[in-house]
């Protein structure tokens, strides 16, 4: 139910004005590695999970990514694998698109930054900063490395952080992993050269900057407005505020590369932009290549379109400060981000999931492990990392797969479902959904359905607000009132001692059934498809979301004399053996266990 396919839509959506049209990003991931689970978490599985809940209330939605391609990341790994930047750039966007598709990622389009639409939406918006003063020429001093004889763009530079506190040795010349703190090259403590580790020289080049304090009142006004309006996380806020509270400064958007978007401007041109400038600009090219000639329908239309963007930490001030100064200082009407739902780190049983040092489960590791999908997709996000860090361990995850969704969800169901299922010979109902009048007489069934209707309001209301794992928490709650309801009624004794009260309980379960089916949908997709077709029921049915009434009354969901498929086991444990084997098998790092598997 929904994946990559999606963006393969003969006809593409379009802003639909007085409706909510509702435009999602998730941050670009790096082309030059294989996302780990920390890196799907915090963009890629968040925003699939809030476009999905769009669609299932009938907004006009439209879920945008791709993987960011230019820059030093990107030629750093080309050197490291002997090959060129595009055959890196395509061995890694073909990886990331499988990873994806399996974890049932729906985008409406997953382009990349490295096609000429990209280069052509990126030079335009220059050339408008160009015009309207909003950029310098400054001489800089950069670190250049006599022995590669080249300058060392931030990515080839590696040294301590001068930062007060942290001194992190392996901090890059851009930004350090340990505490985030945004760098320049040559601030770097015994900075050494990526490639060739000897130590680099500075030396004058020159270069174009974004005139960020000419730009601060609009940027700020938007900020106050925004944040205010769209409800920012608190993380996002705070980050920003960080950034204004220190000070605008001329942010340099060009770099000594020959992999990226060319510099259209006499004396820059053997330069290319730099990719915190280039890569947002992703978002508006790859929409671009979704709907070449209605693309601005959804960019330069802030008045019919609402934009959500989904990103970590460490891609706040490139998403909060940088990209909307470089829209504003165009002087265009751009739609400029509405909410922004940020996580923090997801950690790894004792230490940090790391890409770089291949440390954690990779993408591709968790197809490999023979847990199902829909059991990673529910962890992950039981765990998403909303207001702080949070730990990934098998432990925990076999603890919840066994409590949750074996112990909770799928033993509602299929209770439900089974005793429906029952010949009526043998204490049931033959497949077929009793009819039960009266229903709402029934005061038990009726506590049941008015805890209900709280429930999916305030489902409705997390979503609204981003807050994922709140709107996951009360989904398992109707699970957990819909097994107090079986137990409370004694369904089992009902069915012999009072038949019409039992067809109402199991009725209305039934009901209940479908709306976990529904409310669960934007988690757990693959699920949902198997208890719609356990129910009998097609895949649209699942749209019920957008009739909130409906669901405060479940024994009028699924109608009586309706004929259920086959019940089946939706969720099983792991052993203490697997999970312990699983441990040891990705413990250390990805180089260790591919030699160790060699």
């Amino acid at each position: 139910m929904g994946d990559l396919a999606k963006q393969d839509q003969s006809v593409p959506k379009l802003p639909i004005p007085g409706e909510r049209n509702i435009l999602i990003t998730s941050a670009l991931p790096y082309v030059n590695n294989v996302p780990h689970l920390g890196n799907i978490i915090g963009c890629v599985l968040s925003a699939d999970v809030f476009a999905r809940y769009c669609r299932l209330r009938g907004y006009n939605t439209v879920y945008i990514s791709g993987t960011d391609e230019y820059g030093t990341a990107t030629e750093t790994k080309a050197m490291e694998e002997k090959c060129s930047p595009q055959e890196i750039c395509d061995k890694y966007h073909k990886i990331h698109r499988e990873v994806y598709e399996w974890f049932n990622i729906s985008f409406d389009q997953f382009g990349r930054t490295s096609t000429p639409q990209q280069t052509e939406v990126c030079q335009q918006i220059f050339k408008k900063l160009l015009d309207s003063d909003r950029l310098a020429e400054n001489t800089i001093q950069q670190l250049h490395c006599d022995s590669c004889k080249r300058f060392l763009a931030d990515r080839f530079v590696e040294g301590t952080c001068p930062t007060q506190g942290c001194y992190y040795d392996s901090a890059r010349g851009d930004q350090c992993d340990k505490c985030g703190k945004l760098l320049n090259p040559t601030e770097l403590k015994d900075p050494k050269c990526k490639v060739c580790k000897e130590t680099p020289w500075i030396r004058e080049t020159n270069h174009l900057f974004l005139e960020l304090p000419l730009l601060k009142d609009r940027l700020e006004e938007y900020i106050n407005r925004a944040s205010v309006e769209g409800c920012w996380s608190q993380n996002a806020v705070q980050i920003t505020n960080a950034w204004l509270k220190e000070g605008l400064k001329q942010r340099c958007i060009t770099r000594d590369l020959k992999w990226g978007v060319p510099v259209p401007h006499d004396g820059f041109r053997d330069k290319v932009f730099y990719v915190w400038f280039d890569a947002p600009i992703g978002y508006i090219s790859i929409t671009k290549c979704y709907t070449p000639d209605d693309w601005e329908k959804w960019w330069k239309n802030p008045e019919d379109v609402e934009l959500y963007q989904f990103m970590g930490k460490d891609n706040v001030p490139f998403h909060t400060v940088m990209f909307p100064s470089a829209l504003l200082g165009t002087g265009e009407n751009w739609t400029l981000m509405k909410n922004i739902s940020v996580t923090e780190y997801l950690n790894y049983e004792e230490g940090k999931f790391s890409k770089s040092r291949g440390i954690g489960v990779f993408g591709n590791d968790a197809k490999g492990t023979g847990i199902p999908v829909e059991v990673w997709r529910y962890y992950l996000l039981t765990n998403r990392p909303e207001v702080s860090d949070t730990l990934f361990t098998w432990a925990d995850l076999q603890a919840k797969l066994k409590s949750e969704l074996v112990g909770n969800l799928g033993n509602f169901i299929n209770r439900v479902l089974s005793f429906v299922a029952k010949p009526s010979a043998k204490g049931g109902y033959g497949d077929t959904i009793p009819d039960a009048p009266h229903a709402d007489s029934d005061a038990l069934t009726l506590e049941l359905a008015e805890k209900v209707g709280r429930y999916v309001d305030q489902y409705i209301e997390a979503m609204e607000k981003l807050k994922l794992k709140q709107g996951l928490k009360i989904a398992m709650s109707i699970s957990s009132e819909g097994n107090a309801y079986l137990q409370e009624s004694k369904f089992w004794k009902l069915y012999k001692e009072d038949r019409h009260r039992c067809s109402i309980v199991i009725k209305t379960s039934v009901g209940l059934v479908h709306l976990l089916a529904c409310l669960l949908e934007p988690y757990m997709p693959s699920f949902s498809a198997r208890v719609l077709e356990q129910l009998n029921l097609p895949p649209e049915s699942i749209k019920s979301l957008c009739d909130v009434n409906k669901a405060k009354r479940p024994w009028e969901i699924v109608p009586d004399g309706h004929k259920i498929g086959e019940p089946k086991t939706l969720f099983t444990t792991l052993n203490g053996e697997e999970v312990e084997s699983l441990r040891k098998k990705f413990s250390g790092s990805q180089a260790d266990r591919e030699k160790h598997n060699q």
